[in-house]
């Protein structure tokens, strides 16, 4: 597995991970396909800007354009100042190959390495076992129940934190 910055051509990536019932389930329905080509050329811009580290996960390096899913770092501000966030989606295809946990792991070491982000948070719904797993087993401590906005939409999650420096070199 290796990780690349986003790309123009991420677009039916996009589409299948935020457009699909199934894949938007926890977090208040699918979004409409309109729209998303302009989100990932934001994306592609924040990206090559290194205001945020959104990154495709491409499980085989050999297979470059075969992408799995993304994982995102980014900050924003809430009411208590600055919040650095991490967020990662899988198709299903993709799912329960561990993929999403090598892939938070890769990034929060490279936040490490990089002495960059801060304390890092998750928000995954409530509902979604996989991605709580997830922040489980790379270590994050769950902070409690929180609400939090996705798209527009108003989601119950977990909120888990993770100092990146705390993860232990390979």
């Amino acid at each position: 597995m290796r990780l690349r910055d986003v790309s123009p051509g991420d677009v039916d990536a996009y589409v299948r991970m935020r457009c699909d019932p199934v894949m938007m389930t926890d977090l208040g329905g699918p979004l409409p396909r309109e729209g998303v080509a302009d989100k990932v050329a934001r994306d592609v811009r924040q990206a090559a800007a290194d205001a945020a580290w959104i990154k495709m996960i491409v499980p085989d390096p050999d297979r470059p354009r075969v992408v799995a899913g993304t994982v995102t770092i980014w900050s924003h501000d809430t009411g208590d100042g600055p919040l650095s966030e991490i967020g990662w989606m899988v198709l299903p295809e993709f799912q329960g190959r561990g993929l999403g946990k090598r892939a938070v792991r890769a990034l929060l070491e490279q936040a490490r390495d990089q002495d960059r982000w801060g304390v890092v948070h998750a928000f995954p719904a409530i509902g979604n076992a996989a991605s709580n797993g997830v922040c489980r087993s790379v270590g994050f401590r769950l902070r409690g129940e929180s609400e939090v906005d996705f798209a527009g939409r108003v989601i119950r999650a977990n909120h888990w934190a993770i100092d990146p420096r705390t993860i232990g070199h390979r």
